[in-house]
């Protein structure tokens, strides 16, 4: 009997995501509980590299998967989710950060679940997400590292800065991108493939 490969869930990048997911409680303890920034910064690059090796596991090994499509999306998804409500608990960033961010995710989450309703599959992840996801997650660690009066703080934070005004404009703007596929795709007929 054949299975599908697309429906293995034993695979090392799937692994790398669960461990990256793992990841998410320790790195919110590790800021909000002792403060121990230079740890919780060791687990952001973790996540941050384990994210760029799953990827290229998958591809290097033909181990892509239904599930990792799943569980690497939610893993960036919390990890952001989970540095924000932190840095806005510790006013690295300010609250109207967090709310933008965090309304593109509930905007984008919404024509997803009314997609899935009509029977389409989730959107197809483009450049520009990745792009935003690619500056946020290197904005999280600078922003982390640009704390205190250091010279590594005073020089990690316009770049920093920098990566997170990128990380949120390309993020915006690629919920855009999301909200008008879903327009597209409630045009569509039924019975016409979905996205």
């Amino acid at each position: 009997m054949s299975h599908d490969p697309a429906d293995r869930l034993l695979t090392i990048p799937n692994a790398l995501s669960v461990l990256r997911l793992l990841g998410v409680p320790l790195f919110l303890y590790l800021l909000l509980g002792p403060h121990a920034d230079g740890w919780a910064l060791v687990v952001l690059v973790a996540a941050g590299l384990s994210d760029w090796l799953d990827g290229k596991i998958a591809r290097w090994l033909d181990q892509t998967s239904r599930l990792g499509a799943l569980l690497d999306p939610a893993a960036d998804r919390l990890y952001i989710l989970a540095t924000l409500v932190a840095f806005v608990v510790r006013d690295i960033v300010p609250w109207w950060v967090a709310v933008v961010l965090v309304g593109r995710e509930v905007v984008v989450g919404a024509c997803l679940a009314v997609l899935r309703v009509r029977g389409y599959g989730p959107f197809e992840v483009n450049y520009l997400g990745k792009a935003a996801t690619f500056n946020l997650l290197y904005a999280f660690p600078m922003l982390l590292l640009a704390q205190g009066t250091s010279t590594a703080a005073q020089i990690a934070r316009p770049v920093a800065y920098a990566f997170m005004v990128w990380g949120c404009a390309l993020y915006l703007w690629s919920g855009a991108l999301y909200v008008y596929q879903f327009g597209l795709a409630l045009r569509r007929q039924p019975g016409v493939a979905p996205l």
